[in-house]
């Protein structure tokens, strides 16, 4: 069953880009966006990426932490965030246990490649409850930033 604004979301711990743990919980009292993408390096992923980075003072600015999620390596990860310059943590979900649990999960995706992150956003509150939630279908799809926002605003 997908996850529902309301529901409790699914804590986590993934290796981020610079080979650190990082968990869900440990940003526990602040407002966090997750943002799962396909594939790093790829134009709509780099598209959604950028679009957090460009807006990323905003996000600072009401101490909302900003995280992507992806099945890509750390390594491929760190390269990624290093030519974008992204602020933010890119954390690898390799083992496809997070991008699962959140329902963003391909079991086929695009030329025969199995097991790939769905484009998806998530905005958790303060206190770990869902406050949005939007899975796309169409990796073409960019989520809705107004209502990534406007959940951050309530």
């Amino acid at each position: 069953m997908a996850l529902q604004t309301g529901d409790t979301a699914p804590d986590f711990k993934l290796y981020s880009s610079e080979l650190t743990e990082v968990s869900l919980s440990g940003f526990k009292g602040k407002k966090v966006i997750i943002h799962f993408f396909p594939m790093a390096f790829t134009g709509t992923c780099t598209e959604q990426l950028c679009n957090m980075r460009d807006n990323f003072s905003y996000y600072e600015g009401i101490n909302a932490q900003v995280i992507g999620i992806s099945v890509d390596s750390p390594f491929s990860l760190g390269k990624f965030k290093e030519v974008q310059s992204y602020q933010f943590p890119l954390l690898s979900d390799f083992n496809k246990e997070v991008s699962t649990a959140y329902g963003a999960f391909y079991d086929e995706f695009a030329f025969g490649l199995r097991g790939v992150s769905k484009r998806a956003a998530f905005v958790v509150d303060e206190e770990g409850k869902i406050a949005y939630a939007e899975v796309l279908e169409n990796a073409k799809d960019l989520p809705d930033f107004k209502a990534i926002n406007d959940a951050l605003s309530k």
